[in-house]
């Protein structure tokens, strides 16, 4: 099926693109009617766990809004899930894992060879018909959590804003710690090639967490492995002449962004924390960048959406740049602004360039 659309893998690669491209993290979600209509009831994993609903979910925003490219609907926690650990979503508070990891002899009681065709199989068919579904019109990315941020996750049992129980073992149990990561990082690769296999186009890792931690703890317990991710996938990627651009989004990480513009991945994702000058500043050319309008504004009017989006572009330039939000879209979002956020990113560049 030949891509009508391609200006997004284009511009990951840091070539010339018709417009800025554009799409939004959680653009399949809670912001839309006929997300809530169709999840309404249904146990969130169990969705996770339908092909047919999750390519349903992952066309929903491509029904409505000109994006110019789609991410599968699934969740970060389906690896710890694919390890043995239960993980619910519940209502109100988010993913909770009843038996969190307490101590370093609780990893024993994870699998730490995971079958992933058969474990994750169910993610690989939803890009598969999503892929079929999609009929070239725009690309498939594929995702995953990064290593740090689902250790995060398995050992605090949910969400948290200081990761306390999580950085206590990078401090107390460094060993099991890379031990956890390592065997994470194993998974990630696998689960990754697995993706492409089944037809994602572009790949994206979440590092979530990184903003809670510093930097030295940034280079010891984050980078290594997301390089080894970039770099073990590339080269089995190379193996079978296959060439999808890779993407890092470590949020609140800016101090990490000269490390993470070396690491492999085509492009960096930015939070709203940077200034789009100083990040192309500081990538030094060698990476395209995704990214960094605050989610928030899309509270505001539509004029001023175009004030923020106008300047972003300026900020960037047109060329190596995918517009996105610094942050996935919150569930009382209007549709309508999310709508005049990809017009103005579209508009705008398109008056950009033609002014080269």
């Amino acid at each position: 099926m030949e891509l009508k659309n391609d200006a997004f893998l284009l511009a990951c690669r840091g070539q010339e693109t018709p417009h800025v491209p554009v799409w939004c993290m959680r653009q399949a979600g809670r912001y839309l009617p006929e997300f809530r209509e169709s999840r309404a009831g249904k146990d969130f994993f169990a969705t996770c766990r339908s092909p047919a609903a999750c390519c349903e979910l992952t066309l929903q925003p491509l029904r409505r809004f000109p994006f110019d490219a789609a991410i599968i609907f699934s969740d970060i926690l389906v690896i710890p899930q694919a390890m043995g650990m239960d993980v619910q979503m519940v209502a109100g508070k988010g993913p909770t894992f009843p038996e969190p990891l307490k101590e370093p002899e609780d990893l024993l009681l994870l699998q730490s060879k995971v079958d992933v065709n058969k474990e994750l199989d169910y993610v690989f068919k939803a890009i598969t018909l999503t892929r079929h579904k999609l009929e070239g019109k725009v690309p498939l990315i594929g995702f995953t959590g990064a290593p740090w941020t689902l250790m995060a996750y398995m050992i605090e049992g949910g969400g948290s804003t200081t990761q306390s129980k999580a950085k206590r073992w990078l401090y107390r149990h460094p060993e099991a710690s890379h031990q956890l990561l390592k065997m994470l990082t194993d998974i990630i690769v696998e689960y990754l090639l697995g993706q492409v296999a089944a037809g994602a186009q572009a790949l994206q890792v979440f590092e979530s967490h990184a903003g809670c931690l510093g930097p030295a703890e940034f280079q010891e317990f984050s980078l290594p492995y997301l390089r080894d991710i970039a770099r073990k996938v590339k080269d089995q990627l190379k193996e079978s002449g296959q060439d999808v651009p890779m993407i890092v989004f470590a949020k609140d990480g800016h101090y990490g962004l000269e490390d993470l513009s070396q690491s492999h991945y085509e492009v960096v994702g930015l939070d709203w924390t940077i200034d789009p000058r100083s990040a192309r500043e500081r990538t030094g050319g060698k990476v395209s960048l995704q990214g960094n309008m605050d989610p928030c504004a899309l509270y505001a009017p539509k004029e001023r959406i175009y004030e923020i989006v106008k300047k972003m572009l300026e900020g960037f330039g047109t060329r190596g740049y995918i517009a996105n939000l610094g942050h996935g879209l919150y569930p009382d979002m209007d549709p309508e602004n999310v709508g005049a956020f990809v017009e103005a990113v579209h508009a705008h560049s398109r008056h950009l360039l033609n002014l080269k």
